[in-house]
């Protein structure tokens, strides 16, 4: 879980440029999120942070099999990014759940370790 905006390139750059097993965020401006795993994980936060590259690393990180479990967000995902995630599905057969505009008050009711699911209709339910 995260309070600060997903830089997709900078968390990561790191793993894909070495061609790990898994990825480890490596965006040092994401406090939250810096040097921990994030592959198979249910990444929470407020947005992306947009750039031109951000559609052709989550389509590289899903080729890869390091992307993580979903990605859920409080506000809106930036165009870019959401069209990487969407052709990581259609080129690569590797869907990656995203929900976007889950509202402020969702960052308030997730924790790290935390059990978090989404339902088949795109809810999400934090227990």
């Amino acid at each position: 879980m995260s309070r600060g905006g997903f830089s997709s390139l900078a968390s990561f750059y790191k793993s894909v440029l070495a061609q790990a097993e898994t990825t480890t965020c490596s965006d040092q401006d994401n406090t939250d999120l810096f040097g921990k795993v994030l592959t198979d994980k249910m990444v929470c936060l407020p947005k992306t942070i947009g750039s031109t590259s951000a559609g052709a690393t989550w389509l590289t990180v899903a080729r890869m099999g390091i992307a993580p479990k979903a990605m859920l967000f409080s506000k809106r995902i930036d165009s870019l990014a959401a069209a990487g995630l969407a052709l990581a599905e259609v080129w690569e057969g590797r869907r990656i759940p995203t929900i976007g505009q889950l509202g402020d008050g969702f960052l308030e009711h997730v924790r790290d370790g935390q059990r978090v699911e989404i339902g088949d209709d795109g809810s999400v339910v934090v227990g």
